[in-house]
């Protein structure tokens, strides 16, 4: 794992690199990615927000009226997912993620993955500074 030092407040590298490992996996696994991706830090968290990621199919199954299985299905995708995310995300900062939360809403398309990472133990508070990469 790379240095420890990872600092929420200057996170412009590790924000795109999230963004694009989670478009990335995305994509591999359901065989298609969110057009777009945004990355926001908070002292031991980090949420990725996605949009546009359903497949053809999915919305087919939501015009007729089966948005239960679409979800269901996502959330399965997610869990699947879940290992391959974290280690993306611990290798991107260093650091350990200690949970994974993820959710999906359907109108409009969009999702979020979001990591809490342990605290960082280095002589230092957590900075209390709200960026968004």
């Amino acid at each position: 794992m790379p240095s420890a030092q990872f600092d929420p407040t200057t996170t412009g590298p590790h924000a795109l690199a999230i963004s694009n490992l989670v478009v990335r996996l995305l994509n591999e696994y359901t065989g298609r990615g969110p057009t777009k991706a945004r990355t926001h830090f908070s002292d031991n968290l980090i949420t990725v927000v996605v949009q546009d990621l359903l497949t053809k199919g999915e919305r087919s199954l939501m015009r007729d009226g089966k948005a239960d299985l679409v979800l269901g299905t996502r959330r399965a995708y997610q869990l699947t997912m879940r290992d391959d995310l974290t280690a993306g995300v611990e290798e991107v900062t260093g650091r350990q993620v200690i949970a994974f939360l993820s959710a999906n809403h359907l109108d409009p398309d969009v999702a979020i993955e979001s990591f809490i990472l342990a605290p960082q133990d280095n002589g230092h508070p957590p900075h209390a500074a709200d960026t968004h990469d």
